[in-house]
């Protein structure tokens, strides 16, 4: 057997993951019970690791505690076992199971050791029968468990159920096991007795009803329909257009085959969207596929599309050189494409909520493409031409282009699970696997659960995004972000001077009409009047109540002497992408119309103005060009930005500044004192540093 070694996904015991494990054909845990992972004491690599082993080994993994009979994780003693179980409302007992009586014959042979070794040579009596001393109980244990192996080896094949998990009584039972138990199995290539694994066996008297009438993936287990064939178009292969007339045929001759969702099994990744060039539908590119599926056909009027290629549109260069930086393109909002870029937009949400993060990138790489694309896409073989797109992203196009939506999608905003999902994620200071932990652990459906069970678990700055949940996702308006940084360049001046200067960055400088909260780059020409400036700002503010509250504060930048960030060397410990100094607060204007008023007749009238996010960040002037840059762009731009600038440059770039790879050194594409004009000319200068075409903020909108 071969054996594949990644120490790098290990659990405590070193080898227990999908791609570092013995693999052994042998090994199927279909047959075991629902099982739960519990996720205490695991770090979120090892929780990864174990689920996706139990899904290799075609385990039945559910999140339902209300179904589950086998939890696993790293429980030690029966008392945590118990606690675990009760955390998840379970009401259980201790299940003790009597001790199965020995064997006339074994216990006949037994007693013969016995009197062979003390010498005895009275007549047994009927009350030696079933009882041993130590040593022959050890002898015993040692042949049952012979015994057992062998049976257990007959027995564990898939026509037969697993005899590990028995329950010979008519009760509700659950069993604790430890984690070295799926490694037993793993390594052992077949289900390997519980043993010194099992924790803790119990009878459940009492289970929580299931919230999750769902499970997050069952979102794409519905069956697809398959779209009116009056109605439907041609997919065709975009590498392979002679064959398009036969598979037609092939198609239209036999019944639509059922759908089935499956979950793939990719060891240790998440997703292999581009895997192959199968015209596979757009579940498998993340992690989910069908079993078969039909494509739509336009089988009425095939010889229209005989020489289609004809039709398009010649496409842009970016296109015919398959530029695959989002840096290197115009991408500007509302495109010729928004209607279908909108359904791509909320598979990826579902892929973030879902924690997806191969597919997230893929299908960001599939949107940002398809923005910068200024044409209408009419056909599946001009969208796959596009780069990052290909035949698994074209079946999309065409399920959109014959029925108008993507039934996916519809499940997707349809789903209760997803819908609570969503609602925590919106959330300031709550990132998609606290939502997760939220809805499947802590069984919470809505704010007030957290509020009323879980207030003192949240840190300050998640409080702060329930406090004001709703305030925080009205949309900030253009001459209200204007206003806000007015007044915190107002300020800036009081403290320094008038060369301060104010940019506001982010979708505001993309020219969005509103905004989800406000980013601005703060900088001086001096590089000593920037030095702890974040802090002063917003003491100041606070003072004239603009802020009221400070979520984080950070002086890194000014501790580190305004120095670009140094390269990470292989020993060293990283540091994030973006270490300037910055402060993000909650914003409200102290004024209201009444508010004389108001505090004449109570000193303490609550503002009613509406709470804002603001970021403010300082950079230094010989790099703010750096930061306006990296502040600037959607998602999608900076991130192929810093590909970019590794794979063609050989520079890691930051909004920091900019260092060598080979040598550490920082390269000062604005100078080392900085551009001699505005911010924006120093980001002008960063983009000719790069070799790169200059691209107006309001064509980066990559999403």
């Amino acid at each position: 057997m071969d054996k594949q070694i990644n120490s790098a996904e290990t659990i405590h015991t070193g080898s227990l993951s999908p791609a570092s494990t013995i693999s052994l054909a042998g090994l199927d845990l279909s047959s075991i019970p629902p099982i739960v992972v519990l996720s205490a004491h695991l770090r979120d690599d090892e929780d990864r690791i174990v689920k996706e082993t139990l899904r290799q080994y075609n385990a039945p993994l559910t999140t339902d505690v209300s179904r589950a009979r086998v939890f696993i994780g790293k429980v030690g003693t029966k008392r945590r076992a118990e606690f675990e179980l009760r955390c998840r409302k379970l009401v259980v007992e201790e299940a003790v199971t009597s001790k199965r009586p020995a064997s006339p014959v074994k216990a006949a042979v037994s007693v013969h050791k016995k009197r062979k070794l003390t010498g005895r040579t009275e007549r047994v009596s009927s009350a030696d029968h079933g009882d041993s001393t130590t040593e022959d109980e050890g002898v015993e244990d040692t042949e049952d468990e012979a015994h057992s192996q062998q049976e257990h080896v007959a027995r564990s094949s898939p026509s037969h159920p697993s005899p590990v998990f028995e329950n010979l009584s008519n009760d509700d039972v659950a069993w604790v096991v430890k984690l070295d138990w799926l490694e037993a199995c793993v390594t052992a290539g077949h289900l390997a007795p519980l043993g010194d694994h099992l924790v803790y066996k119990c009878r459940v008297l009492g289970r929580p009803k299931s919230t999750n009438t769902r499970s997050i993936k069952a979102i794409f287990s519905a069956v697809a329909k398959a779209a009116p064939s009056s109605k439907t178009l041609l997919a065709t292969r975009p590498l392979a257009s002679h064959d398009v007339l036969e598979r037609a045929k092939t198609d239209a001759a036999g019944p639509v085959p059922k759908t089935v969702f499956q979950r793939k099994q990719f060891g240790n990744h998440a997703s292999r969207r581009f895997e192959g060039r199968s015209f596979a539908p757009f579940t498998q590119q993340a992690g989910l596929t069908f079993a078969s599926q039909t494509a739509h056909l336009l089988q009425a009027t095939t010889s229209e599309y005989e020489g289609v290629d004809t039709d398009f549109p010649q496409p842009p260069d970016w296109v015919k050189k398959h530029v695959k930086y989002a840096c290197q393109r115009l991408t500007p909002a509302n495109g010729p494409n928004e209607d279908f870029l909108e359904q791509l937009k909320e598979i990826r949400t579902a892929r973030t909520l879902i924690d997806d993060e191969i597919g997230v990138r893929a299908y960001s790489t599939i949107i940002a493409s398809i923005a910068a694309y200024p044409y209408k896409l009419s056909h599946p073989r001009e969208l796959a031409q596009l780069p990052g797109c290909d035949e698994k992203t074209t079946v999309l196009f065409v399920e959109w282009k014959n029925t108008g939506k993507i039934q996916a999608v519809e499940d997707y905003k349809n789903d209760e699970a997803m819908k609570v999902l969503r609602s925590f994620y919106d959330i300031w200071g709550v990132g998609a696997k606290t939502a997760r932990n939220f809805y499947y652990n802590n069984h919470w459906t809505e704010l007030d659960d957290i509020i009323e069970f879980g207030w003192n678990d949240l840190d300050r700055v998640q409080q702060i995004g329930v406090k004001y949940y709703d305030e925080f996702l009205v949309p900030i308006p253009r001459p209200e972000v204007e206003q806000i940084a007015s007044v915190v360049r107002e300020h800036a001046i009081r403290l320094r001077d008038d060369r301060i200067t104010v940019t506001i960055v982010g979708g505001y400088r993309r020219g969005k009409a509103a905004s989800g909260d406000v980013d601005m780059i703060v900088s001086h020409p001096d590089l000593e009047s920037t030095a702890g400036l974040v802090r002063e700002i917003v003491e100041s503010l606070e003072e004239s109540e603009w802020i009221t509250h400070t979520l984080t504060m950070s002086l890194t930048n000014t501790n580190r002497g305004q120095h670009a960030l140094p390269f990470r060397s292989v020993k060293g410990a990283g540091a994030g992408f973006d270490t300037l100094d910055k402060a993000l607060v909650v914003w409200q204007n102290p004024e209201w119309p009444t508010r004389k008023q108001d505090l004449a007749e109570n000193p303490k009238a609550k503002n009613p103005a509406i709470h804002r996010r603001v970021d403010i960040i300082i950079a230094p002037w010989r790099s703010v060009g750096c930061a306006v840059m990296g502040w600037s762009g959607g998602t999608t731009f900076q991130r192929d930005l810093r590909r970019y600038a590794k794979a063609i440059k050989g520079w890691k770039f930051d909004s920091s500044g900019i260092r060598s790879r080979s040598t550490g050194e920082a390269v000062w594409l604005e100078g080392s004192d900085g551009v001699k004009g505005t911010p924006e000319d120093a980001e002008m200068a960063v983009f000719e540093g790069l070799e790169l075409e200059f691209i107006p903020p309001e064509h980066r909108v990559t999403f």
